[in-house]
């Protein structure tokens, strides 16, 4: 069976190189007996790919069970398993067979194997080295031929250095490791696979299927995915009842997908953290240094205007050191303040004494406003001057957008 006749027998859309590379590695491991590990982010479809491995091999006509590990107990879970003798356990009734026993001669298709407890990836590494287990409670082991496929969105490695999964396991799972790709990297196949839900939640709601404009299509692209295929079909579903235009624009869509402050901590994992634009911490950052640069001009005024000379102490040097020391500028207390852009002072009085002239050449201050000011139009002209939409790209609150517009008096 070539990899066009496996994409259509079970339903896979997508023609990216990685997503390729997993199907042929499925086939080709299929006729053997090798235990096999799939790893990918969690709504990658891993699921699919044991369906795949236990359909083309001699074991089809048996038994395939697919076993959620996180979804089980710890304290059931060796019995849902391996099975259990009568009186074992409280509760325990009558004897009962495990998985490993029911799907004697099929394959076993192990889900979250890294939330496996410890006792438990003890039995399991057992049955892959002898073919043997033992029912809770009983002493007689019982031989068992079973094609284990496992898979996991955790960093495995990371698990076996802070103690979580044995090593040993470890090896014996991933005889043949196979790797699905994240949906982000999958190019072409993300508009592919709208379209294909589209067209399944049409047909099963009865109505016109959605489709994207070009500008929809640039955002359906640029967007991470961190939910990957299930986010990709759950969004589809409620673009598809909730809105009666079928046309979906970006701007549209965009209202349906969260952004990383409004994600879920399951969805905020560490590849997503690390995806925050660089134009989002760039404009953040400008918001603080021009705050603390503020602070930096009233405290200097401050001082100046209380002693009438800049002879300060030990403890107003330091504060004003604190604020330099993020920008690597040097204040030196032996020769005065020597701020970038700013004179040292040189007693430049008004004709009223008590009064002086501070000459303040923040060249920093204006160009930050300057840019803040492009920021904010490029981002109001993107959302055709939608401040919600706007603030949302730039990663600042709708309130501190409005204030900026009025204060840089911008014109939306």
């Amino acid at each position: 069976m070539n990899l066009q006749q496996i994409k259509q027998r079970f339903g896979i859309v997508g023609n990216a190189f990685p997503l390729n590379r997993a199907l042929e590695i499925a086939a080709q491991v299929a006729p053997t007996d090798l235990s096999v590990l799939v790893t990918g982010e969690s709504g990658t479809g891993k699921e699919i790919i044991p369906q795949v491995i236990h359909q083309l091999s001699a074991r089809k006509h048996k038994e395939y069970i697919a076993v959620n590990c996180g979804a089980i107990p710890e304290g059931t879970i060796d019995s849902e398993l391996f099975g259990h003798e009568k009186g074992s356990f409280t509760g325990a009734s009558g004897s009962r067979q495990g998985y490993f026993e029911v799907a004697n001669g099929g394959t076993i298709f192990l889900d979250e194997v890294a939330e496996l407890p410890m006792q438990t990836q003890v039995r399991l590494l057992r049955v892959l080295e002898t073919g043997e287990f033992i029912r809770v409670g009983a002493s007689k082991s019982i031989k068992t031929n079973v094609r284990v496929v496992a898979a996991t969105n955790e960093n495995m490695q990371r698990a076996i250095a802070k103690g979580k999964f044995r090593e040993d396991l470890f090896y014996r799972l991933s005889a043949i490791p196979i790797q699905l790709p994240a949906l982000k990297e999958r190019g072409e196949d993300i508009h592919l696979l709208f379209r294909k839900f589209a067209s399944d939640f049409a047909d099963k709601y009865r109505m016109p299927a959605i489709r994207l404009t070009p500008d929809g299509i640039e955002t359906l692209s640029q967007y991470a995915w961190p939910g990957n295929i299930r986010q990709l079909k759950n969004t589809v579903e409620q673009i598809s009842i909730i809105e009666t235009e079928r046309n979906i624009d970006g701007l549209l869509l965009r209202s349906y997908l969260p952004q990383p402050q409004e994600q879920s901590p399951a969805l905020l994992n560490e590849t997503s953290q690390e995806s925050i634009s660089e134009r989002e911490l760039m404009y953040k950052f400008l918001f603080d240094m021009k705050k603390d640069l503020s602070d930096l001009k009233k405290l200097v005024v401050e001082l100046l205007s209380q002693s009438g000379n800049i002879q300060l102490s030990a403890d107003q040097h330091a504060v004003i050191d604190k604020l330099y020391q993020d920008y690597g500028n040097a204040v030196s207390p032996t020769k005065g303040l020597l701020a970038p852009g700013i004179e040292p002072l040189e007693n430049e009085f008004l004709e009223n004494e008590d009064s002086f002239v501070l000459h303040e050449e923040f060249e920093e201050s204006l160009s930050l406003e300057e840019r803040e000011k492009e920021l904010i139009l490029k981002a109001l002209e993107k959302h055709r001057g939608k401040r919600k939409y706007a603030a949302l790209e730039l990663g600042i609150s709708e309130r501190t957008l409005y204030r900026k517009i009025k204060e840089y008096n911008l014109a939306e």
